[in-house]
């Protein structure tokens, strides 16, 4: 099972997926940690100078077809994870992970062992209020 986790630092969960650096992946076996890498991840940086559509009146930011697509360029490096993990996002991402397997989980943790720790005893919360 792995674990993908946004990051800036290798330590802290960053408080937004869109802008994090990289993805700590956490790989668990047997209730424990056997492998940690950390992977290159696109990120809002990336794409400043892509054009940015304006979603269909009523439909919320980060729904529109040039918005999914950064969501799944994003995504790439983590397809074989199961979980990400992240202290906040926007809800067109959720919405992109769920939609190709990835379960997003938004937490309250700062760390990213305690996160693993809770994961591994069943206490990782999931507080889709932090979605923005």
């Amino acid at each position: 099972m792995k674990l993908a986790f946004v990051t800036d630092d290798e330590t802290t969960i960053s408080a937004h997926f869109g802008r994090a650096a990289y993805y700590l992946v956490v790989t668990l076996e047997n209730g424990k940690v056997v492998y940690r890498e950390k992977r290159e991840k696109l990120g809002h940086a990336h794409f400043a100078n892509e054009p940015h559509e304006m979603g269909a009146p009523g439909q919320p930011h980060g729904f529109d077809a040039a918005a999914q697509n950064r969501h799944g360029r994003m995504m790439e490096t983590i397809a074989d994870c199961q979980v990400l993990v992240a202290r906040g996002m926007g809800m067109g991402a959720y919405e992109n992970l769920k939609s190709r397997g990835i379960q997003p989980l938004l937490t309250e943790i700062l760390t990213i062992d305690e996160a693993v720790a809770a994961y591994l005893q069943g206490n990782l919360i999931d507080h889709p209020e932090r979605l923005h």
